[in-house]
């Protein structure tokens, strides 16, 4: 297998040769950016580019507007770092565009987990119709909005509507079990393939408004993906 690429955009050099040490021993191509100026340079540079680990404070551009900049070009993982750990601060980077959050002081085994798990779910999902048999022909269409599960398209009204690899695993999840109520715990651990814990909700919950903003004509009203009070998510 053709090795992943990282993109770490850190200003504090100490953290960002730490990363790049440990992502190097796990056979992962790394590049470095000391600010988000340089890390979208560098990414322009590099279209091969399969994850990026943001810091959100930095000089200049914050890792929330890089987040942005970045959510306009590509679908790609985003992983957020930050000293912040409030769930206010953590819900603004995953509004923003981000897939994940870690906050520091991290390990290394949090942080290559993290990593992992955000990689494993990008390339299954691009590859989901040709590796997945299981979705074939498998088109749902409710109101406006057309599923292709084997071809990973959405469309609205028409339109091509363009989710990240985490949004589109909620949904397909989701799909695939339509009119099935999933708990959070079960879509958590089935999308992120990490253990639950009560903490990750605020998590899930941005996802799934991002989700409905894209997809629904009344986010607040949703007709797709509808809440279960008490019980968890269902796909109609």
């Amino acid at each position: 297998m053709e090795k992943a690429h990282i993109l770490i955009v850190e200003d504090d050099a100490d953290i960002r040769e730490g990363i790049h040490i440990l992502l190097a021993n796990e056979n992962y191509e790394v590049f470095e950016a000391s600010s988000g100026e340089k890390g979208l340079e560098l990414f322009d540079k590099q279209p091969n580019i399969d994850l990026v680990i943001l810091d959100i404070m930095m000089p200049g551009m914050s890792g929330i507007e890089i987040c942005r900049e970045l959510r306009r070009r590509s679908t790609l993982p985003i992983l957020f770092l930050s000293a912040k750990t409030q769930d206010a601060d953590k819900a603004l980077g995953l509004v923003s565009g981000g897939d994940d959050y870690l906050a520091k002081p991290f390990s290394s085994v949090e942080l290559l987990a993290r990593v992992n798990a955000l990689l494993r779910r990008y390339h299954v999902y691009q590859n989901q119709g040709e590796q997945d048999g299981s979705h074939d022909n498998a088109t749902i269409i409710r109101d406006n909005v057309e599923l292709d599960l084997r071809g990973k398209k959405v469309l609205r009204d028409g339109k091509p509507v363009v989710l990240t690899d985490t949004e589109y695993g909620i949904l397909s999840f989701l799909a695939n079990g339509r009119g099935t109520v999933f708990s959070a715990q079960e879509i958590y651990e089935n999308v992120w393939g990490k253990a639950y814990d009560r903490s990750v909700n605020a998590t899930l919950m941005v996802h799934i408004s991002r989700l409905r903003n894209k997809l629904e004509t009344d986010p607040k009203d949703p007709r797709l993906v509808r809440t279960v009070w008490g019980k968890g998510y269902r796909f109609e």
